[in-house]
């Protein structure tokens, strides 16, 4: 693969990389737009990995994952960056490792935890809306048959 020259200057890039917000994104506008029917609290912060989207009832975390942060295009066709590659590789690695540690540790404290990419949000909001809605559903039917006698 030949690297393709970067058209921006290293402090332009860096502006741009500082730039982006942790919370209050596109992609968590477009889940919101999925007009769910659960009440969603938002970055919730006491809880492991700060889940974007939490349904205290069920106890479902939701992330939504960037495509690039996340490295989904290196994970799933090893295209990672050609710029820096050691480093987001690297990145990518750690962001990785970090959401694996969080998901376990929710999972420790009975929570399901759902990762969703941004980009399928973009591409197909109807998978992801059915998606939300049969892990809540599932999630309902096992805390009604534990209430159960």
């Amino acid at each position: 693969m030949t690297a393709v020259p970067e058209r921006i200057t290293p402090e332009q890039r860096s502006a741009v990389m500082r730039a982006v917000r942790g919370s209050g994104t596109g992609a968590e506008a477009a889940f919101l737009a999925l007009r769910l029917p659960w009440r969603f609290r938002e970055q919730a912060r006491e809880l492991p990995g700060i889940p974007d989207f939490v349904q205290d009832r069920f106890r479902v975390a939701i992330f939504i994952d960037g495509d690039f942060w996340h490295g989904r295009w290196w994970f799933e066709r090893g295209a990672a960056p050609t710029v820096n590659r050691r480093y987001w590789m690297g990145k990518f690695e750690r962001n990785r490792a970090r959401d694996t540690a969080a998901g376990r540790k929710l999972r420790a404290r009975g929570w399901a935890v759902l990762r969703v990419w941004e980009s399928e949000l973009r591409t197909d909001p109807g998978t992801v809306r059915e998606l939300v809605r049969r892990r809540i559903a599932a999630r309902r039917r096992r805390l009604d048959a534990r209430r159960r006698p």
